[in-house]
């Protein structure tokens, strides 16, 4: 099977099928969740004509040469006034407070004077001034926030409002991460031979996929055996929706992955290799409903190729309108790009005051794909081309972290 170019991949991906399901939430546990049905206005908001500050109502329609009002009642919010205005009369009202019956006009507390409970107004308005009229916040039936959205505050503001309790969202994928390697060892374990190092890619990945709602499964570091990382695939597909393996996924002696995924489980292949730079053996395949995403074992390549391929299959599972957020900058230094592969370098990103994003790869390490640290800071993916060379002040796209 041929490599695909970047974009051929990507395409693979968004027409992949995912079967989505919902759960209902309480409000608050709704929050970083995506929205699985619109949310609609039940009645429009406000229902009745609404003070918009503290003042005085009136008819100004009746009394448009009048300056002089009778002050009759009080309307404070929460309270609905029996009291109907009339001619050359007023009613105090406050802020969110129903406009008394008769009213058209709510004249400022500082435009008025006081003297004998009568009011005078000093500063004129116009007819339906400060009053909230029906439907100005929304109207029954309204889409106030529609199906796919990733739910913050101001969302559980409105929900609020309209007295949802509980709200239906889609259920986040359960995400599997087993790293294989007889050389890894994780966290807190003892390193008995310079030949080990430390694993970073299975807490690297988990990290991601929480970040993003996903409840994640830790399968373990398997040694490179093939019945024991076959053993971890299938315990995870039992139990997860994306399986992540990372290392045994090239071509050496001890590469069992591919065989495991392609041979064994004779999974469906979305796509085995990607003329790419990090990541040019990854797998992605398919069973049923359920993923499994191979990915290399070097720590920068897992990353990039989790936030290339994994996400948007999170974002599928989400049912959301996420995606990768691609933008553009101008080269603050040269990028050169002599291979058939899409590369992705981790560059620095900076926002000008003239509101441009510039990149430049100041002080980021050149070399070997376990370089993770140049991801850290304000760091992008600054996608090349195949066969492209960019000189500074040039125009190159980035996937913004």
């Amino acid at each position: 099977m041929s490599k695909l170019t970047y974009k051929e991949s990507l395409e693979k991906i968004i027409n992949l099928k995912v079967e989505t399901t919902t759960s209902k939430v309480y409000l608050m546990d709704s929050l970083g969740k995506i929205l699985a049905h619109d949310i609609k206005a039940l009645k429009n908001s406000p229902a009745f004509p609404t003070a918009a500050m503290d003042g005085y109502a009136i008819n100004l329609s009746l009394n448009e040469t009048n300056n002089e009002f009778s002050l009759v009642d009080i309307s404070p919010a929460g309270v609905v006034v029996q009291t109907q205005i009339a001619q050359n009369n007023c009613i105090k009202t406050f802020t969110g407070s129903l406009m008394p019956k008769g009213s058209d006009t709510l004249v400022p507390i500082e435009n008025i004077e006081i003297k004998d409970n009568k009011i005078y107004i000093q500063k004129p308005v116009p007819i339906g001034f400060a009053v909230m009229g029906v439907g100005e916040n929304y109207k029954e039936n309204e889409v106030l926030i529609p199906k796919g959205t990733k739910i913050d505050f101001a969302h559980i503001g409105v929900m609020a409002s309209l007295n949802i309790v509980f709200v239906e969202v889609f259920n986040s994928p359960i995400v599997g991460i087993c790293s294989t390697g007889t050389e890894i060892l994780d966290i807190g374990e003892v390193q008995t031979n310079e030949s080990q190092i430390r694993s970073s890619n299975h807490l690297t990945l988990e990290a991601i996929a929480k970040k993003y709602n996903c409840h994640t499964r830790q399968l373990g570091l398997i040694e490179d055996n093939k019945d024991s990382i076959s053993q971890a695939i299938k315990n995870g597909l039992s139990s997860c929706d994306i399986v992540v393996t990372t290392g045994g996924v090239s071509v050496g002696d001890y590469d069992f992955v591919k065989d495991i995924v392609i041979g064994e489980l004779s999974a469906d292949i979305v796509f085995k290799g990607v003329d790419i730079k990090p990541g040019m053996h990854i797998i992605v395949a398919q069973l049923g409903n359920k993923f499994i995403c191979s990915l290399p074992g070097f720590a920068y390549s897992s990353t990039v190729t989790f936030l290339l391929y994994c996400l948007p299959i999170i974002f599928k599972f989400r049912g959301s309108y996420e995606s990768l957020e691609i933008l553009s900058a101008t080269a603050k230094t040269p990028y050169k790009n002599t291979t058939q592969k899409t590369v992705f370098v981790a560059s620095n990103l900076t926002y000008t005051k003239s509101n441009r994003y510039e990149i430049d790869t100041n002080g980021k390490k050149s070399g070997t794909s376990a370089i993770l640290t140049n991801l850290l800071n304000n760091s992008v993916l600054a996608i090349l081309e195949p066969n492209k060379c960019y000189d500074s002040g040039e125009e190159i796209s980035f996937i913004k972290l």
